[in-house]
């Protein structure tokens, strides 16, 4: 998986044999490197206002408390920054992908459940009204006998899948996207995931699944709630924002490398869609532990 080739595969400690476990601890700091692991975990942090959360190619400043759901090989951290409680108290599930049966996660009643767990792969940022919510059932899980904790996770997980105001994280997932329900969109999707560095035009993506430039545009635009264009930048975006974590590329050779022949167009674009400037976005990365 050359995505993660650079970045440390943190090796947990939960074997097939655990239903999950949970890690519960009083922090002075942040200091574990940008990671991933095929475990989902979820992440609830306490009194740790000003710490820098980073999945994907997401970062962003926690406030006060923070609940994160982080699916599998999403890379992701949290970093010092502004904090200066010394007590934060950070509480860490994990389990495994197959801690479900899929035949048990197409049932009914677990469908919600299931569609969280497709939502992890890009992580998943929940309200503080939610994190509020559920605090006492995270501060109360290691106190709990194994059999009370399993119990208590299966509440904790329905409630984060009928959650209200989640946000999905990073532009970007390890496990691409599935576009079982629309074989045209799969079409359009891995053309421009394929050919995204160089130049596309509409006419050709049109041509692929066979639509006017018109039909194309309505299908689009219903599919993805995006126009082409943008569609298009995002995923050059999403490459370019990789790249400045990983590679030891200028912001102009990565400019040119995702597509874009004009380097103050893609900073415009780029800061469009990451509130962040490329400079500024690098810099935020730099001290991110790395495996080269």
């Amino acid at each position: 998986m050359s995505e993660l080739e650079n970045i440390l595969r943190e090796i947990t400690p939960l074997s097939p044999e655990d239903s999950f476990l949970v890690f519960d601890r009083i922090k002075a700091s942040f200091d574990f490197p940008y990671h991933y692991h095929p475990e989902i975990e979820i992440n609830f942090i306490y009194k740790g206002k000003g710490y820098r959360r980073m999945v994907g190619d997401h970062t962003g400043e926690i406030g006060n408390i923070e609940l994160v759901l982080v699916g599998p090989n999403l890379p992701h951290c949290w970093a010092n920054y502004r904090c200066k409680n010394r007590k934060t108290h950070e509480i860490t599930i994990q389990f495994n992908q197959d801690f479900f049966q899929q035949s048990l996660m197409e049932k009914n009643i677990l469908k919600p459940i299931n569609n969280l767990m497709k939502d992890s792969i890009r992580g998943i940022l929940f309200s503080s009204e939610t994190a509020e919510k559920l605090k006492d059932s995270f501060l109360n899980l290691s106190k709990m006998s194994s059999f009370e904790s399993f119990i208590e996770i299966m509440k904790i997980l329905n409630e984060l899948a009928v959650a209200e105001n989640k946000t999905l994280l990073s532009s970007y997932s390890i496990e691409l996207e599935t576009f079982a329900d629309n074989d045209k969109m799969k079409v359009v999707h891995d053309f421009v995931h394929k050919n995204f560095e160089n130049k596309i035009t509409l006419d050709k993506v049109a041509s692929l699944v066979n639509m006017s430039n018109v039909t194309f545009n309505r299908f689009i635009k219903k599919r993805t709630g995006k126009t082409f264009i943008n569609y298009l930048n995002e995923i050059r975006i999403s490459y370019a924002a990789r790249w400045l974590m990983e590679k030891n590329l200028t912001v102009f050779e990565i400019a040119f490398e995702a597509g874009f022949n004009n380097i103050a167009n893609f900073n415009k674009v780029f800061k469009s869609i990451k509130k962040t400037t490329p400079t500024e976005f690098k810099e935020q990365f730099k001290g991110v532990k790395k495996i080269e």
